[in-house]
């Protein structure tokens, strides 16, 4: 008990005494936001998810100090897994089922996916930024179509696959800085600056593309939303730069760095000759196959982005320390699907990018709040749509709009058995690398049903990580509780099917 001597000499003291409560609450209420997305990075392409030929050190030295999740999915390919991010809704809520490029087939065998996500579908950067979030996207965006007016005028569903403009055409720019098309960038949905986003997956707007010498990661840069500075080199270098100076500029309020790599997207560019001569001597990885076979010179170029990607979230990591920033910034890092197949491989998991087995969908994942987050690795499986609330409960805002996700807040301390059992759940109503399909994940199980056919496949994802066995016939109950549990979510929520597929809801 403080003795009323002490209260009448220090009045100002006792003021202090009474507000900390107050002001670490406020604290606590809004952290700052590091959103760090990383594009096309594997599952296992990190050293705290076991490779040994990628060098990851600084990611590595933070997955030490915080929550990693050996479990956390995404959709097979951006754009849906985007959508999903941004929303926080299953990608089929905003009619996004995979890149539309990518698609095969005719409007018999798909539901051709949209481009631009509507502004009916708020993105988390807008509650944030009414709470008071000063927010920064840098890199890519892909959340708005080339042609947005026109593709949304359009009578869903459309007839056709969309496309964009061939790399080199720049006759799009002008209106997409026009406030009709401007409302679907990064400035009209929460945030006060873009770097970089545009309606393109991948970094290689000039002439030439993925086959041009810089391909959009050496300067100069042929984006048309980055400005060109003196000191220009290498793309995850501004973006990271850019960052820090955005942080720099906003560290005495709240602020959201929402940081979307485009590394390390096709094309596949040595970030310096130096740097690929290391990974070319060294050797590779016969257990997740990386760095070996045929493909070594295009991973070895890939090893080279990767370790740039990781040398600029060391740079980031090292300017918190220094302002004393970190212990109220909540860290994300993850990717938006699994490895594409051409950069890099893992032999422990099936399929790869575009795919709906988990190489595919399992991605890297961590969360660091020091003080708010024990460091651990756990088990539980997470969804993309998780990410959404999960920055509504830190930052303490009471969101009443539609959320498919759940808040991952209650695991940060310790495991939850009420997210053991929690089934996920994905719709792929567009063909790209699988035919379409709905899949349930649930426990140590995952059942695919093929949209055109019906066809079942069940997988026992603890003891069979690679999916090599189909239990379906062999384990037919289970199987069926599974599909009984997807259907009733497809019916519930009213999930489109595509014009070929034979099944009830």
């Amino acid at each position: 008990m403080l003795s009323t001597v002490f209260l009448k000499k220090h009045p100002f003291q006792l003021f202090v005494l009474l507000m900390c409560p107050l002001f670490n609450w406020a604290q606590e209420k809004q952290p700052n936001i590091i959103f760090v997305l990383v594009d096309d990075l594997g599952y296992a392409d990190v050293g705290f998810n076991g490779s040994t030929y990628f060098e990851t050190p600084a990611l590595d030295a933070l997955a030490k100090e915080s929550l990693v999740f050996n479990n956390a999915y995404m959709y097979p390919t951006c754009s849906p897994s985007r959508a999903a991010l941004f929303t926080g809704k299953q990608s089929f809520r905003t009619g996004v089922y995979t890149v539309p490029v990518l698609e095969r087939g005719d409007d018999q065998e798909n539901i051709f996916s949209r481009w631009t996500v509507g502004k009916e579908h708020p993105i988390y950067a807008e509650p944030l930024a009414t709470a008071g979030y000063k927010s920064i996207h840098l890199g890519k965006w892909h959340i708005v179509g080339p042609y947005p007016e026109k593709e949304l005028a359009m009578d869903w569903p459309i007839q056709q696959k969309l496309n964009q403009p061939q790399p080199g055409d720049f006759t799009w720019v002008e209106n997409h800085k026009t406030p009709a098309v401007k409302q679907y960038y990064p400035e009209g949905r929460g945030f006060i600056k873009n770097v970089g986003g545009t309606f393109r997956g991948d970094p290689a707007l000039e002439e030439g593309g993925y086959k041009s010498e810089r391909g959009g990661y050496r300067a100069p840069f042929s984006n048309p939303f980055i400005s060109p500075k003196p000191d220009d080199e290498w793309l995850t270098d501004r973006l990271a730069s850019d960052a820090i100076e955005f942080m720099d500029n906003h560290k005495n309020a709240p602020f959201l760095v929402n940081l979307h790599f485009y590394a390390v997207h096709r094309p596949i560019k040595n970030r310096n000759d130096e740097l690929f001569d290391k990974y070319m001597k060294k050797p590779g990885d016969p257990i997740t196959g990386q760095g070996i076979g045929k493909n070594k010179e295009r991973m070895a170029s890939y090893a080279t982005m990767v370790q740039s990607m990781d040398e600029n979230i060391g740079r980031i990591i090292t300017y918190l320390k220094k302002n004393n920033l970190e212990e109220n910034t909540l860290i994300i890092i993850t990717s938006d699907n699994g490895y594409h197949g051409i950069a890099s491989e893992n032999l422990n998991l099936r399929g790869s990018k575009g795919e709906i087995y988990e190489g595919g969908i399992k991605v890297p994942a961590l969360i660091h709040w020091p003080g708010k987050v024990k460091a651990r690795r756990t088990k539980i499986p997470i969804s993309v749509t998780d990410y959404f609330p999960t920055l509504m409960d830190a930052a303490n805002i009471d969101y009443k709009g539609q959320l498919d996700g759940k808040s991952l807040t209650p695991l940060f301390q310790k495991d939850k058995n009420s997210f053991k059992e929690r089934p996920l759940f994905w719709h792929l109503a567009s063909q790209y690398k699988n035919g379409t399909c709905s899949v349930i994940r649930k426990g140590d199980y995952k059942l695919i049903q093929f949209l055109a056919d019906g066809k079942l496949e069940l997988y026992n994802l603890k003891s069979d990580p690679k999916e090599t066995k189909n239990l379906a016939q062999e384990d037919s109950k289970l199987a069926q509780n599974l599909l009984d549990e997807l259907v009733t979510w497809r019916t519930m929520n009213e999930v489109p099917l595509p014009p070929n597929s034979m099944l009830s809801k």
